[in-house]
């Protein structure tokens, strides 16, 4: 491929990406899901904090401008049937389906808590259960789910229900189920379309299969399609990705979530499995994003933000260019700051200013319940100082701009002096051309969206006091 490619369809001019400018800023950093991000959180922030802040919640005390903020529920179902090899996830991998029943049981414990907590009948506008594979489960323990939740919360009309799918796992008939249960938008996990790829990573589904799902899937109504792709992977070359990107366009779903492969066997288990020499080089591996950016431009897609596109239609793209981009623990959200209830091992929430994440293991999350206690295991009260950041942090990630004024006005600070050294530090940024500074704020530029890590790491406290990146993948 070239050495430089086009990469953003907004503006009179595209800008220039080349494979130098991305080498240069391939550093460690953040995802900034969250601000502070979760490996910041502290074992002093437990059950009782938790329930604290479900309890300010219901009196209005956790939200903006003293009202309750909208609701996300997160719920991660942790089995799957077999291992990917790539996967960084928490997950149980098992064929012992009667697993799933004693699970379910104790999320159901999980809700009643929550509900004596915070109240019955709370606003729900935003429904994900991820893994995991959620579709280990069975169709009536989907549905039994889903009604308990429904008893819990008020579903609001025209919200976002999604689940993710195992294209392995599903048929037409069953994708038809989960939409009359409620579902109207799926994520489809399908990383690579090569065989050998595929088999390098242990999860083979055929292309084929994968365009009958979402020819299905159309035809009964779900109102958004996203599919994850993952670049790095091993035995992946320029040439196999760049028809991977041909079948992924050809199948034209509405949003794709382009992840770089990150290799840390030392933290990841099944990543032990994989035979480090067939891994991409590191310039094969930025020429794939380089031309992965380039194709889905070509192909009519909007950037998002960092690795996510979306058709123009689609309500993410439409989000981002009304200025109601929002990021969760999920990921980019069209549902601006939500309040996120994470249910089941391992889930992250957000309840006003505090952060908290359950149990890791099974057996501890089973014991918290059983002793009628939340499973939350660590966490985080935001400070001031937190709070600030992380509006500036999310106004560059989600709106690309920093308006100096309005930060002023409702954390009543001096902008350009509480952050002097930050504004210092960004001026290289602005000379590669990824940042303009401008009277009244900050401005990511077209091509600075493609390095928004960069640029939001500058403000983080936390990763600026330690220097410390080595516990984050690389941002490209």
């Amino acid at each position: 491929m070239n050495a430089q490619v086009q990469a953003m369809p907004s503006g009179p001019v595209a800008p220039l990406i080349t494979r130098e400018l991305i080498t240069r800023l391939d550093v460690a950093g953040p995802r900034y899901t969250s601000y502070p991000t979760a490996d910041r959180f502290v074992e002093a922030f437990g059950a009782e904090q938790y329930q604290q802040a479900l309890e300010q919640r219901a009196a209005g005390m956790g939200g903006i401008g003293g009202a309750a903020a909208p609701l996300s529920v997160y719920v991660h179902i942790p089995f799957c049937e077999s291992v990917c090899y790539y996967c960084a996830c928490n997950k149980v991998v098992t064929r012992n389906k009667e697993r799933a029943e004693q699970y379910l049981q104790a999320l159901f414990r999980e809700i009643d808590l929550h509900v004596g907590h915070m109240g019955h009948g709370q606003a729900l506008s935003q429904l994900h259960l991820g893994g995991g594979t959620p579709t280990f489960l069975n169709d009536e323990q989907i549905e039994t789910l889903l009604l308990k939740l429904q008893s819990a919360f008020r579903f609001v009309p025209g919200g976002e229900f999604s689940i993710e799918v195992d294209p392995r796992t599903v048929d037409p008939a069953r994708l038809g189920r989960l939409w009359a249960m409620g579902f109207n938008r799926i994520s489809l996990g399908v990383q690579d379309f090569d065989p050998e790829v595929q088999q390098a990573v242990h999860r083979e589904q055929p292309f084929d299969a994968v365009a009958d799902l979402m020819d299905s899937a159309r035809e009964i109504g779900f109102e958004s399609i996203n599919m994850d792709l993952i670049y790095g992977l091993p035995r992946q070359t320029p040439e196999s990705f760049a028809r991977t990107l041909d079948q992924v366009t050809a199948l034209r779903p509405e949003r794709i979530a382009l992840y770089a492969y990150a290799h840390l066997p030392q933290r990841f288990k099944p990543q032990r499995r994989i035979d480090a020499r067939l891994l991409p080089e590191p310039s094969d591996k930025v020429g794939m994003l380089a031309a992965a950016i380039d194709h889905f431009r070509q192909a009519g897609y909007d950037y998002i933000g960092m690795d996510h596109f979306a058709l123009p239609h689609d309500a993410l793209a439409v989000a981002k260019r009304q200025g109601r981009l929002h990021r969760n623990f999920q990921g980019y959200s069209t549902h601006a700051d939500c309040d996120l209830i994470g249910l089941g091992v391992s889930a992250i929430g957000r309840v006003g200013a505090h952060y908290s994440q359950n149990a890791k293991t099974l057996d501890d999350y089973y014991d918290a319940l059983r002793r009628g206690a939340f499973p939350t295991v660590r966490g985080l009260s935001l400070t001031r100082d937190d709070v600030l950041r992380r509006a500036v942090i999310m106004a560059i990630m989600c709106q690309g701009r920093v308006d100096i004024e309005s930060i002023e006005l409702a954390y009543l600070v001096d902008f350009r002096r509480y952050f002097a050294d930050e504004l210092e530090q960004l001026e290289p940024l602005v000379d590669k051309g990824l940042l303009a500074f401008e009277n009244d704020g900050l401005r990511v530029t077209p091509l600075g969206w493609y390095f928004v890590r960069a640029i939001a790491m500058v403000f983080d406290r936390h990763l600026q006091a330690d220097r410390n990146v080595e516990r984050f993948s690389r941002i490209i």
